[in-house]
């Protein structure tokens, strides 16, 4: 009995391909009301790197050998990778998300997905999906990470990143690239860069909000511009990268006339590291940080950040982190930022 009770729970968690990929044809009818899921009250869950979110997945009634499969929905490629499944008594966690996921099951209707230690690369839509033979149902949720985006070129110049060197290089900088609808908020909260730049599905854009020539002319309104999908391995642009506030991090200042070895230093010597741009841009947006020094970073790009624009720190009317782009490391005329982790 114990035997045949293992073999029918094993086949209920048998694994499903790495990958599916969920259209609707045209002309499908909208989905029926759900009859074993409850509709969530707040589909988008708002939650800060570092921390534990807690996706809602409540049943019901509990129908006899029913499964529950979690899985992501990748901006990538659309494709739909699992996450867990479980059939109420066992459960199977997939992908690299596995370490970081269980089912909170507070009670035995609950099928809801918690991610300890949220990542960048968590941010996206889920679904819960209830598997039941004929009669399948499932609801979408999306987590949402507060973040700022900001535009990212490397020491050499303008447009040399190809897609994949785009998103290692956002990576290398607490960051990845970002999805559209990062992108788009970006300019909707007032970025605007003249530079066309990769994002996360493989198209590449530029945002603009004040129309002038060289960047596509005064005619043309104000938007996100596109240049639609490119040849990930043959062109060649920026990089528009997202980041997030990580909890018990901070970023702060330190004085001095130091060379950028001595900057990394000067971080060591108080416990810390040599701060990352998007841990400078993270710091300026969520902790509001306001200095007029130049400092280094971690790409040997040296910059400051401006929450209360004034004449003496760069002159520009906007809020923003400034640039003074890539100067001799060897030049002793910068003080540096640096990061103390949690």
């Amino acid at each position: 009995m114990h035997r045949l009770l293992l073999l029918s729970c094993l086949w209920l968690l048998a694994a499903p391909p790495a990958s599916t990929i969920f259209q609707r044809p045209t002309g499908t009818p909208a989905p029926l009301r759900l009859q074993y899921l409850l509709e969530p009250l707040h589909p988008t869950v708002h939650t800060q790197r570092g921390a534990t979110a807690i996706l809602p997945c409540v049943l019901r009634t509990l129908p006899h050998n029913y499964r529950v499969k979690w899985s992501k929905v990748e901006p990538t490629n659309y494709q739909e990778n699992i996450i867990i499944i479980t059939n109420g008594l066992y459960h199977k966690n997939y992908g690299p998300l596995s370490p970081r996921v269980r089912l909170r099951h507070s009670h035995r209707y609950d099928a809801s997905l918690t991610i300890t230690n949220v990542a960048l690369e968590d941010e996206g839509r889920y679904r819960c999906q209830l598997v039941n033979g004929l009669e399948d149902e499932s609801i979408l949720l999306t987590l949402h990470l507060e973040g700022v985006v900001f535009p990212y070129q490397p020491s050499n110049g303008r447009y040399k990143f190809n897609y994949h060197e785009a998103k290692q290089a956002c990576e290398q900088q607490d960051s990845r690239l970002a999805t559209y609808q990062q992108l788009y908020k970006a300019w909707t909260e007032g970025l605007d860069w003249c530079n066309a730049g990769w994002i996360l599905d493989g198209t590449v854009h530029y945002p603009i909000i004040n129309s002038r020539e060289p960047c596509g002319g005064r005619l043309l309104l104000p938007g996100v511009r596109t240049y639609g999908a490119r040849d990930k391995q043959k062109d060649r642009f920026d990089a528009f990268c997202f980041t997030s506030a990580l909890q018990g991090s901070q970023v702060y200042f330190i004085r001095g006339h130091l060379n950028f070895k001595e900057a990394g230093q000067a971080c060591r010597n108080h416990g810390a590291a040599i701060a990352k741009v998007g841990q400078l841009y993270s710091a300026w947006k969520f902790s509001q940080l306001d200095r007029c020094d130049g400092g280094w970073l971690a790409d040997g790009s040296v910059r400051y950040p401006i929450t209360i624009p004034r004449e003496r720190c760069g002159g520009l009317p906007d809020p923003g982190v400034r640039s003074f782009g890539f100067p001799s490391k060897e030049m002793r005329t910068y003080g540096t930022y640096c990061f103390m982790g949690k």
